[in-house]
């Protein structure tokens, strides 16, 4: 053996007590399993790590991240990492950066730069490929051929393939766009993506309407993927907004799974039993659904993203032209405050909520860390008028923070059986949601040991197996001979997110040690300079590309 871990409390993936026994590694997979008491030798091998008083798990899948570009920046990415993360799954919210040509590269870049940076102006990141497949390899490269932190999986960012077949345009696409579509969603699953994501409150892909969503599904659904919406509305709406989702991903014969299923703003206080009662009822006629969430209440996105969709039809260069225009901005304002914009999923916008926190632009930087309304009285104006003037400095650029969850709901959900975890964790900006570093460990540490919400083996089994399944993994999320060894070595007693809102980057305590395919990239709570991550890829092309 490679190395063997004695003594742990295996928690192996599939919601089973949890048993002591000893792990050999060999060539990256779990070679045997002793348990206690077995007759026998024990394993024996070139490393032995006593892991008396640890818990060792399947590595942890992050469902939903947005590290498209942080995992080709930082080769350390301890934000994900540190918390035992193996997989995350990248191409979120309807917008990524493959597929792509010169010009829908350019507009992505600065329409999400809130959310991964790489603006244009920004030159950290070659942006050297323009297919799914090219990006992929890239993430295969990582830092001179050695790879990425982390593994990472990609879905179709359907605003992404619209942009690229029919710009930003409020309108039914075309026979001819919808073929261009549905080609570019064949060769991206082709090429190794697991699925199809949606950001439905987010431009342009909130202009598809159900028939075109539902043939790009049939597509994914063909190619063996699923779909992954954030759909049309968390607030006002938000069960017809689930609704829909079901129902179209049904008539494509598509798997579902449901981005960051929450329940928010006041008109959804306490809903999180109709919710689970909608998808309980698909599920037991028969529907494909899962969900991820993440263990906090406030939300993150960017300010950007709150303008009526409107506002928004022609791009980046045609929102600041109206922002900059006092008529259409006042319309903007009517529609954001008075009657709900559909940015804001149809909820009036109230200023102090909406938290700022992230600016590229240095002299904005005095608004991090406040609320809009505060922002305004201190200045004197507005909150318009300062976001709006934040909007136009920064570019468009600003991250916030939208404090309009609910603790009942957010325990509600993750108790389900369908439920899997997923960070949603935007790393950029000076204060971000503190998610993309805690996680994780706030699951185990606050809802598991503090809260008693869910056991240890449930929730592992939600963070590990169950995402594997969705994703059609045949070798990973179980401790199992065999089976890769991305592993985590936890202390059930002391694990917790360092990260709060105060500090967001601080690392998680009680993780000393994470493994990915046998190798640490976690040893003694140091990240080493190890880069064990590549591309998982589709049921189309299964396998890692080396």
């Amino acid at each position: 053996m490679d190395l063997v871990i004695r003594n742990a409390y295996v928690v192996d993936g599939t919601g089973a007590p949890g048993r002591r026994a000893d792990v050999g590694v060999r060539d990256g997979r779990i070679a045997e399993i002793r348990p206690e008491g077995a007759a026998g030798p024990r394993p024996s091998g070139r490393r032995i790590l006593d892991a008396d008083g640890l818990a060792l798990t399947p590595g942890f899948v992050d469902m939903h991240a947005h590290s498209d570009l942080a995992l080709l920046r930082d080769p350390d990415h301890s934000a994900k990492a540190a918390q035992g993360v193996t997989l995350e799954v990248l191409g979120q919210d309807g917008l990524s950066y493959a597929p792509v040509d010169d010009r829908t590269l350019a507009e992505v870049r600065r329409s999400i730069s809130g959310w991964n940076g790489g603006a244009p102006e920004e030159t950290d990141v070659d942006f050297d490929w323009r297919t799914v497949g090219e990006y992929l390899d890239r993430l295969d490269r990582g830092f001179g051929g050695r790879g990425i932190a982390v593994n990472a999986a990609y879905l179709i960012p359907q605003g992404t393939v619209r942009m690229y077949a029919m710009g930003w345009e409020d309108r039914p696409a075309s026979p001819a766009e919808l073929d261009r579509m549905k080609e570019l969603v064949a060769q991206g699953m082709r090429e190794g993506a697991v699925g199809m994501s949606s950001g439905l409150t987010y431009t342009p892909g909130m202009y598809a309407d159900d028939a075109e969503l539902t043939e790009l599904c049939r597509v994914v659904a063909a190619h063996g993927g699923y779909y992954c919406p954030h759909h049309r509305s968390y607030g006002a709406g938000a069960l017809d907004a689930y609704a829909e989702m079901v129902r179209l991903t049904r008539a494509a014969d598509c798997p579902l799974h449901l981005a960051h299923a929450t329940m928010n703003f006041g008109v959804n206080e306490g809903r999180a039993p109709e919710l689970l009662a909608l998808l309980d009822e698909a599920l037991d006629a028969g529907a494909d659904i899962s969900l991820d969430t993440y263990p906090y209440t406030p939300g993150c996105t960017t300010l950007f993203a709150m303008l009526p969709s409107w506002a928004c039809e022609g791009g980046p260069g045609a929102v600041l032209d109206r922002l900059a225009d006092d008529a259409a901005a006042e319309r903007i304002r009517h529609h954001l405050e008075e009657l709900g914009s559909d940015g804001c999923h149809g909820v009036p916008i109230e200023w102090d909520t909406i938290e700022i926190s992230g600016v590229g632009t240095p002299a904005l930087a005095d608004h991090v860390g406040r609320t809009v309304a505060e922002s305004a009285r201190l200045r004197g104006e507005t909150p318009w008028t300062t976001a709006r003037r934040l909007l136009v400095e920064d570019r468009l650029g600003p991250t916030i923070l939208q404090h309009v969850g609910h603790e009942e709901n957010v325990r509600r959900i993750m108790r389900h059986r369908v439920h899997t975890g997923g960070s949603d964790g935007i790393l950029q900006g000076d204060k971000p949601h503190p998610r993309a570093y805690g996680t994780f460990p706030h699951y185990l540490g606050r809802y598991v040991r503090e809260l008693g919400v869910l056991s240890l083996e449930e929730c592992v089994a939600h963070l590990t197996s169950r995402p594997a399944r969705r994703l059609r993994l045949p070798d990973r999320g179980y401790v199992r001979e065999g089976y890769r060894a991305d592993l985590v070595l936890l202390d059930p007693l002391t694990v917790a997110a360092g990260a709060t809102f105060e500090a967001p980057r601080t690392l998680p305590t009680g993780i000393p040690h994470v493994l990915i395919d046998g190798r640490f990239v976690i040893e003694d709570g140091r990240r080493t300079q190890t880069l064990a991550g590549r591309s998982v890829r589709g049921p189309g092309t299964r396998g890692r590309s080396l």
